[in-house]
């Protein structure tokens, strides 16, 4: 136990009073020269926001003080509710009055000052900021004659940022721009900042992209330092003494199945029928960790990245292109190291066996989803022509798939057939078309076998006993699993109590609302109702698939948790794990997981909000045309409309003329208060492309 810990456990003593800091060196019995030591610990632990310094100059922990530690979450309206940092806690209100200058995302210290039965959540008044998150802002500048503001983009931000005329530099109105906060907002004043990069003009899809990045604090470049290090590691090539300590596949017939434009293969595989009742499932995983040794530059990198974010038009890699679609992509024709696991299946889709090993391998094909998608369900001729070798071998995965999804049904395993949105752009990087993603056959045969293999590899290093990272997924909270019962219920449709609810009672209800009109609707209530996967240093099962355990294994090149789980293993087959190295793995794998999470959920982000952009560059020169589309979402201020090719568009309820219509919360759907007619999810519509806003990622319609 470090001295900050001391100091915490100490003051978490039941019989602790908060005292001065005479009486604390005494009380710790701290010799002369260790004062200034402990002082020295005591503000930082202060700064952390872990102990509290009063007025009456004692030192105690916030809780014990009736305060409560948290992250903020700002509304544009100015309130802000505090998360705390201990989960047990309720949210605490804010109002605009008691946020003592804070802002969206600060870390902050609340006092709790009332709580009522009327109030969905008690009331505080933030009393000290301990770490500012928007040192820089991102906004649309607006200049007058003798000073200018700064607009944010993130409406979570509820005060303009006021820039002194020095401050400009030279950005005009309208442009988008970076700015950095020189003085924080006091008694509703607002803060003050000054430009510290012009991004872009307001009219350029570019620039709202960039201005996400910029926001998202994403690393788009990598230091130079870290390129000379896997360009040096991407050419030293195979030693000889590696390839004889490997089991050596190069003449099996291993193939990747990825999209036409993938560039960083890290999965293969290989299946055959065994006998009449068994199937060997091959899945070998680039090995990426010979090339990325930790604690060096390049993982240094990686981990502050933690996942690659795939754009419309670009991938911002996890690893430099020289890793990432070089010497560890399974390119085809090249030798490669690879990490395999090789499993014994039997008809009922139960692993009975496996092996997990080095090897060195080489992708034989490098097949394309659409291309074996065309061979398993139309017979494609030319194409099985030219793959005549391996038809047998994609027939047999097949068959070995749906072995494998059956299994994952029965036991309940959740499956949302959502419409994912594929955004085409040209060499520009201009949207030119918006489709639907097809989940075909390969790409679904593919995510079983991925599924198979993270879950025996998981299965198989809980039962070792060591520090790993796992994917979880908690249990839904009972009481969004009671809203969401009642939503169903006003539907027509039941669920057998939201009390310990089995994953396979929702998925009984994927099936039953399959092809309705309200199956978008009752997936995406279902999805916001569940947790969020993680990843954690502890196993636990994962609700949505219905697995006991699970993990991320087959994709290093693009997730670290992947990277640093194959590192474990490689360690463990060596024989390489002490109880030292355990101690130190039980720290890694936490911090590991805590940064791989916090990561994912900022490439969500960015996918979702850049996504949009793009759409709305699309739509923006249809305004007029016209379109058949189903209602998608209704809400008191309009309707949602989602077109066939899954753009969605908003019919303000200001633009419903015909009628003056009422919001009914329980049964989602507008009702006209003269004409009687009823908007409701699922409903067909004829809309016009009214408006589209490319700076707020928008498209307004209106009904035909």
């Amino acid at each position: 136990m470090n001295i900050k810990e001391k100091i915490v456990a100490f003051m978490k003593e039941e019989a602790y009073k908060p005292l001065t800091l005479n009486e604390l060196l005494e009380s710790m019995e701290v010799e002369g020269n260790m004062k200034k030591e402990l002082l020295k610990t005591l503000n930082e632990l202060e700064d952390e926001g872990k102990i509290i310094f009063t007025r009456s100059k004692r030192y105690g922990i916030p809780e014990k003080m009736n305060l409560v530690l948290g992250t903020l979450e700002g509304h544009q309206k100015g309130y802000a509710f505090l998360r705390p940092d201990n989960k047990e806690l309720q949210d605490i209100f804010i109002s605009p009055t008691d946020m003592n200058g804070a802002m969206n995302g600060d870390r902050v210290i609340v006092r709790p000052m009332k709580s009522s039965e009327d109030l969905k959540s008690p009331e505080g008044k933030v009393i000290r900021i301990i770490e500012r998150a928007n040192i820089f802002v991102i906004g649309t500048f607006q200049k007058s004659k003798h000073f200018g503001f700064v607009v944010p983009d993130d409406k979570r931000i509820s005060y303009d940022i006021f820039i002194p005329r020095e401050e400009f530099r030279n950005a005009q109105s309208n442009n988008k721009v970076s700015v950095k906060i020189t003085e924080w907002p006091v008694n509703r004043k607002n803060p003050e900042g000054k430009i510290v990069d012009i991004i872009g003009d307001n009219e350029d899809t570019l620039t709202h992209i960039e201005a996400v990045l910029l926001a998202k604090k994403v690393r788009q470049k990598f230091p130079e330092e870290v390129i000379k290090e896997a360009k040096r590691v991407s050419s030293e090539g195979i030693h000889e003494e590696e390839l004889k300590r490997r089991k050596d596949l190069r003449d099996l017939s291993i193939i990747t199945i990825d999209g036409i434009d993938a560039k960083d293969l890290d999965d293969a595989v290989y299946a055959e029928k065994t006998n009449d009742n068994e199937y060997k499932l091959g899945v070998y995983i680039a090995d990426v960790t010979h090339y990325v040794k930790e604690d060096r530059k390049l993982d240094k990198e990686a981990l502050k990245r933690a996942t690659s974010i795939y754009l419309s038009d670009r991938v911002i890699p996890m690893l430099p292109k020289e890793l990432s679609n070089g010497v560890c992509s399974l390119n085809p024709n090249e030798d490669k190291l690879a990490l395999s696991v090789e499993m014994t299946i039997n008809n009922e889709g139960k692993v009975t066996d496996y092996e997990i090993f080095e090897s060195i391998i080489r992708n034989h094909y490098r097949m394309t989803y659409s291309d074996v998608s065309e061979i398993l369900e139309n017979n494609d001729k030319e194409l099985s022509d030219k793959y005549s070798k391996i038809v047998p071998m994609l027939k047999v995965m097949e068959e070995l798939s749906l072995i494998l999804r059956r299994k994952r049904e029965v036991r309940g395993s959740i499956d949302f057939d959502f419409d994912e949105t594929k955004i085409i752009t040209d060499e520009k990087g201009k949207a030119i078309d918006v489709t639907k993603y097809e989940r075909r056959v390969s790409n679904k045969m593919i995510e079983e076998f991925m599924l198979a293999c993270n879950e025996t590899i998981a299965e198989h290093y809980f039962w070792l006993n060591i520090p790993f990272v796992y994917r979880v997924h908690e249990e839904p909270k009972e009481e969004k699993m009671y809203e969401f019962e009642k939503f169903v219920h006003n539907l027509g449709y039941t669920l057998k109590g939201s009390q310990d609810i089995h994953p396979k009672e929702l998925q009984q209800l994927l099936l039953k609302i399959k092809g309705t009109k309200e199956e978008s609707l009752i997936n995406t209530m279902m999805l916001r109702s569940l947790s969020k996967a993680i990843y954690a240093p502890q196993s636990s099962p994962h609700f949505g698939l219905a697995a006991k355990y699970y993990c991320h294994f087959t994709s290093p090149i693009r997730r670290y948790p992947d990277l640093q789980i194959h590192r474990i293993i490689k360690d463990q087959i060596k024989g390489n794990i002490t109880q030292n190295e355990i101690n130190r793995l039980a720290e890694r794998t936490d911090a590991v997981a805590e940064q791989s999470s916090k990561m994912e959920r900022v490439a969500d982000e960015v996918e979702r909000e850049t996504n949009k952009i793009k759409i709305a560059e699309y739509m923006s020169d249809k305004i007029g045309d016209e379109y058949e589309g189903v209602i998608s979402g209704v809400t008191s201020f309009g309707i949602f409309v989602e077109l066939y090719n899954t753009v969605e568009g908003l019919v303000h309820i200001s633009n419903m003329i015909d009628d003056f219509y009422i919001y009914d919360n329980e049964k989602k759907e507008l009702l006209g208060q003269g004409n009687r007619k009823i908007y409701k999810i699922g409903d067909k519509v004829n809309i016009k492309v009214s408006n589209v806003s490319i700076a707020k990622a928008e498209i307004d319609f209106v009904l035909i």
